[in-house]
């Protein structure tokens, strides 16, 4: 199982992108309740360069509830990270990735959270089709 959904971007910047994933996150229900911008943040701690990279924790309040309502420690894998970043090869090609929402089942073990995984796969795959690319959904 790979561990995201991705989509590859050309043709766009980096803000642009951004502002498109919150966009189709939005329409599917996803709230942006975190961002974390790793370029910065490793720069500012470790004083180490790496291309942009934002991970954003998104989050659909009806399918977090359904999900805290099977297992209360499912939150330690909520909310739903999705990542915007360069491709370190080549600062023109915006790649993101959605966490595959499977991993909360196979990370579980709770067959229970299956019903949850599949819509939230299914509205984050919708995200990331919204957004054009590639569509690839291999881990990168």
């Amino acid at each position: 199982m790979s561990i995201a959904l991705t989509t590859t971007l050309t043709g766009t910047d980096f803000d642009t992108a951004v502002q498109r994933t919150r966009d189709a996150l939005a329409e599917q229900g996803f709230g942006v309740l975190t961002e974390i911008d790793m370029q910065a943040t490793l720069k500012a701690k470790l004083g180490e360069d790496m291309e942009r990279y934002l991970i954003l924790g998104a989050c659909n309040p009806p399918l977090a509830h359904r999900a805290v309502g099977v297992m209360r420690q499912i939150g330690l894998l909520l909310p739903c990270n999705v990542v915007v970043r360069e491709d370190p090869d080549n600062a023109d090609v915006i790649i993101v990735d959605a966490m595959n929402p499977d991993i909360m089942v196979e990370a579980t073990g709770e067959p229970a959270l299956g019903d949850v995984a599949r819509d939230a796969a299914t509205k984050l795959r919708a995200a990331i089709t919204a957004l054009g690319g590639d569509g690839d959904t291999r881990n990168r």
